[in-house]
């Protein structure tokens, strides 16, 4: 049985209470416009059946839509990285934060999820008032080709190849285990984000080396930041180590 070495526990110390100090005002907002015009350009976009979702994040812990199926499914020329940079949400301006994308190269292993039938213009843009807000971030929004048990199929995914302002590419893993264990805004800390990730995808079956590793890292940081005499039970999440 696997143990996580960041527990719950010391999520806790990374908690603290920050406020929302809204839009920065480097983005350009999407209008209602902008967001119907992109659904349902993604909409006319989509294969035939039913819309699928890949999630590899927090989609997969917190998907804030109603889905009648999931499976999982790997998206192979991807790979999940601590790469957005954030200033709001899990990070602040003081202590800027990190939360994942998928960057080019290797494979990721995620969940999709099949959303109900109905109107894939409106389902989508539910989905895209929920994942992004800006201009600048609508060419991570795309269709993924994605395996399964059952074959091939084509999933929306979001946060997929961003590049440019606002993200910090290749990052080692030391790194960016020093951000986490140190970030938080006003929806949570970057370690919380990390162990919801790691420990969902184990429920899942799926083994992350590079987040396993990851998470390892933080908590030694966070041991560093609050000292070596921290007490306290290993996390209850216990998986069979697949």
């Amino acid at each position: 049985m696997r143990r996580m070495s960041l527990t719950p526990e010391l999520v806790a110390l990374c908690h603290r209470e920050e406020i929302d100090p809204g839009p920065s005002g480097e983005w350009t907002q999407l209008s209602d416009e902008d967001f119907s015009a992109l659904a349902s350009r993604l909409a006319d976009e989509a294969d035939e059946g039913p819309l699928w979702v890949f999630a590899y994040g927090s989609l997969i812990w917190k998907p804030a839509f109603e889905s009648v199926e999931q499976q999982r499914a790997s998206a192979y020329g991807w790979h999940r990285s601590f790469c957005l940079d954030m200033v709001r949400w899990r990070g602040s301006a003081a202590q800027p934060g990190l939360m994942m994308a998928l960057e080019r190269g290797g494979r990721c292993d995620g969940v999709i999820y099949r959303l109900p039938d109905g109107e894939k213009p409106a389902q989508i843009e539910r989905l895209l008032r929920r994942e992004i807000d800006d201009h600048e971030s609508v060419s991570s929004v795309r269709w993924v080709p994605v395996r399964t048990a059952q074959g091939r199929l084509r999933a929306l995914g979001f946060w997929v190849g961003v590049t440019g302002k606002g993200t910090s590419l290749r990052q080692p893993l030391e790194q960016v285990a020093w951000v986490l264990a140190r970030a938080c805004g006003h929806v949570g800390s970057g370690a919380e984000y990390l162990y919801n990730t790691v420990s969902h995808l184990e429920t899942f079956g799926i083994h992350d080396r590079n987040l396993w590793r990851l998470q390892e890292l933080v908590a030694g940081e966070i041991g560093l930041i609050h000292g070596h005499g921290i007490t306290g039970e290993p996390s209850v999440m216990e998986v069979a180590i697949t």
